[in-house]
């Protein structure tokens, strides 16, 4: 579906977010993660760009994440109004998770909320994610669950939201899937593409049906410095440029 370029109508700042917001767009589905039309990740812009005004890109309604161009996204306010003119319809009733984030962490560029098979399923057990796996403890040194109060379109229930969130960079939403934020979008990218795993192996583990070693949990503290080695002080942007590049052998137009 051709959109017409926006890259000489935004500034320079907006259009880098609205090309690395299409190319995650574009990595989910190619990971598998999407739902068809449905889910969200949603980036903030930066307040020199909007004037501290609370402004964001999300995706068109109705587009698969493959379809998705850095011209194609919407930008919007917190109550989801569209803010430029734009064929593309918006869902408000998908952007109230993000919203409550967006409101309770400005800190946070990005929101990543995912519906996967695994996801859902691991949300679904009652002891939640496991420590059974070298991923699941960079999970678990950041974890949080909300309880499921059924389709999340409901205003009334943004407060719950935020305080079960806290200062978790992940967020197990029962009975419902998984969701990470970032203070940019590689970092919400690469904790989801983390989260993901943690939940496939867990659901591999149990289906082999043995008895699961866990990991210890002296372990589990200073997890953060242990990140810190382990992407070589980089965060996610040690990984974000490769991914970019496979894009770009593969799948470039996200950047139209």
């Amino acid at each position: 579906m051709h959109t017409p370029s926006l890259k000489e109508q935004v500034s320079p700042e907006e259009w880098a977010l609205r090309c690395d917001l299409a190319a995650c767009y574009r990595l989910v589905a190619l990971y598998g993660w999407s739902d068809l039309v449905f889910t969200h990740i949603s980036a903030k812009l930066p307040d020199s760009v909007t004037g501290g005004e609370h402004q964001f890109l999300i995706n068109p309604y109705g587009l698969m994440f493959d379809e998705i161009t850095a011209s194609s996204l919407v930008k919007v306010d917190m109550a989801c109004n569209k803010l430029h003119d734009s064929p593309f319809p918006v869902n408000p009733a998908g952007f109230v998770i993000h919203s409550a984030v967006h409101e309770a962490r400005p800190e946070v560029q990005c929101v990543l909320h995912t519906h996967t098979r695994a996801g859902v399923a691991v949300s679904a057990q009652k002891a939640g994610i496991l420590p059974i796996s070298q991923q699941s403890t960079f999970v678990l040194a950041s974890l949080a669950y909300h309880d499921y109060e059924g389709v999340a379109f409901r205003p009334d229930e943004k407060p719950r939201l935020q305080a079960d969130l806290g200062q978790a960079n992940f967020l197990v939403l029962r009975n419902h899937g998984l969701l990470t934020v970032g203070k940019s979008i590689a970092d919400a990218f690469l904790s989801m593409y983390t989260f993901e795993n943690t939940c496939r192996i867990q659901i591999d583990a149990q289906s082999g049906g043995g008895e699961l070693v866990r990991v210890d949990p002296r372990i589990l503290a200073g997890m953060a410095d242990v990140m810190r080695v382990a992407t070589a002080g980089q965060g996610a942007n040690i990984a974000w440029p490769a991914l970019l590049r496979r894009l770009e052998r593969t799948d470039p137009g996200y950047r139209t």
